[in-house]
């Protein structure tokens, strides 16, 4: 209940922590770093799979798989590749009792894996493009984990497409992002911001990287799904040649892009407050919970009364649950469900049965509307569609009052509450989103990061037009307008 959660003005950190166990979304496992997704946790990721799923295949994708394993010798083909996964990388060197001829990485992403097998299956222009993407679990070796932000092992998908000309591919890239964006708007409720990585910032083995970037509300950034422009590289490594359309050989054009259950973790830290989770309906496990109260002499007829309503509910296609334990009273009942968050909560006693009513209550606004039996399913329907776009509004309004236009390195660092006179260690966490102009220079941003801990998260698509003027953080010209944040 509300007492087992750390207030989030207290430790921000801890809260999320409190929410992600209490609410029993995921627990840890024994093996450092990694996780246990509990089933409330995992029917979540099954209506984010489901809709990313659905999506994926309106776009012409098809789902394969590719083996966990992946031979260490794949991996050095793509020099950028290896050297930006090397730091996190578990290898298996022995199996069967036996050390193997060559040490075998467990994927932590499959561009390698999958295109050694594209040079078997890619022979002419006919053959392309190649749309496939795969549901599985990666391993990464983190150093520093918090449940389904950050884990070693996550459950993920990743798309792996091939293509006759850059423009297809570019086109492919650009797709799925938007994809992304609606999936994550539309259902997860996270206002996001659409943009491109800074070369610093993108995927290892990419030309271009494309992000979404969500603000928590703590106020700093979560890249909430990425797409990749490969360009001819994997074709290269793993000499992936066609014949094209006027008889030359060329290298297949690739991309790659993935969401992952740190999705769940998003949610979470956008939502929820101190009483516990807060869920967009159309991802909460169950929409509406009904909590009887009773009383000896009245229980059979309130519970009775209960069944009917949770009949019509299920009727209406709503997710609906009756609390019939009857070793607890209302009130714990009523606060271990908003811990949960259950988007709508039903209260019906006996008065409520008497006067045909029944108390609806919200657990984005903990609104209370009093309700006349017949249309409490109608209602109940409506507020689903009311709590979602209050939810994404919510979020949207806190994002667009903690994000501000810097003009300098002065304005930039008080807007994050670095005192430049401090270093970064001693500075308190403010801010949020700064935008600001950039040189487009690795040493300018490098030196921000090493300072201040404030990141680019990307050039926003949709606001890079029309760029003049001089960089927000070394005066030079600018050819950017970027975003700065903390982030995950």
């Amino acid at each position: 209940m509300a007492e087992k959660i750390t207030p989030r003005g207290t430790d921000y950190s801890q809260w999320y922590i409190d929410i992600v166990l209490n609410a029993k979304l995921a627990d840890y496992s024994p093996v450092k770093g990694c996780m246990v997704v509990r089933p409330r946790g995992y029917a979540i990721w099954e209506r984010i799979q489901a809709e990313m799923d659905r999506r994926f295949k309106e776009t012409g994708h098809e789902n394969a798989y590719f083996p966990m394993l992946i031979p260490m010798s794949f991996l050095k083909k793509e020099a950028e590749h290896v050297e930006g996964f090397a730091p996190e990388l578990a290898v298996v060197t022995h199996g069967g009792g036996e050390e193997l001829d060559e040490p075998l990485v467990i994927r932590p992403t499959s561009e390698t894996i999958i295109w050694s097998k594209y040079k078997d299956w890619i022979h002419s222009w006919r053959d392309l493009p190649l749309l496939y993407n795969q549901w599985c679990s990666v391993l990464r070796w983190e150093k520093r984990t918090r449940l389904f932000l950050r884990t070693a092992e996550f459950l993920w998908q990743e798309g792996h497409t091939a293509h006759e000309t850059e423009k297809e591919a570019v086109e492919e890239t650009l797709r799925m992002l938007e994809v992304y964006r609606d999936v994550v708007e539309r259902h997860l409720c996270l206002p996001v911001i659409v943009g491109k990585k800074s070369d610093a910032e993108k995927f290892a083995g990419a030309v271009s990287t494309y992000c979404i970037e969500s603000m928590m509300q703590d106020k700093k950034a979560l890249q909430s799904g990425t797409s990749h422009f490969l360009g001819q590289n994997f074709g290269k490594a793993f000499d992936v040649q066609f014949q094209s359309r006027e008889g030359k050989l060329e290298y297949a054009w690739a991309t790659s892009w993935g969401t992952s259950t740190r999705l769940i973790g998003a949610i979470v830290m956008t939502h929820s407050d101190d009483k516990g989770l807060v869920l967009p309906p159309s991802l909460a496990p169950e929409q509406v919970v009904i909590v009887p109260i009773v009383k000896k002499d009245t229980a059979e007829a309130v519970l009775a009364y209960g069944e009917k309503m949770l009949a019509d509910l299920k009727a209406a296609g709503l997710r609906a649950v009756m609390d019939r334990d009857d070793s607890q009273s209302p009130g714990w009942k009523f606060a271990e469900w908003e811990m949960r968050g259950v988007p709508l909560r039903i209260e019906v006693g006996a008065r409520d049965m008497e006067k045909g009513v029944a108390m609806l209550v919200r657990r984005d606004t903990g609104e209370k509307l009093l309700t006349e039996t017949g249309a409490v399913v109608a209602k109940a329907v409506e507020l689903m569609a009311t709590i979602q776009t209050n939810l994404f509004e919510k979020a949207k309004a806190f994002r667009e009052a903690n994000s501000k236009g810097v003009a300098d390195r002065a304005e930039l660092l008080a807007f994050f509450g670095i005192d430049q006179g401090e270093s970064a260690g001693t500075t308190a966490a403010t801010g949020g989103f700064a935008e600001g102009l950039w040189c487009g220079s690795r040493e300018c941003e490098a030196a921000l990061k090493a300072e201040t801990k404030v990141t680019i998260r990307c050039l926003p698509l949709d606001r890079q037009e029309g760029v003049t003027g001089s960089c927000c953080l070394c005066g030079q010209s600018a050819k950017h307008r970027a975003v700065f944040a903390r982030n995950y």
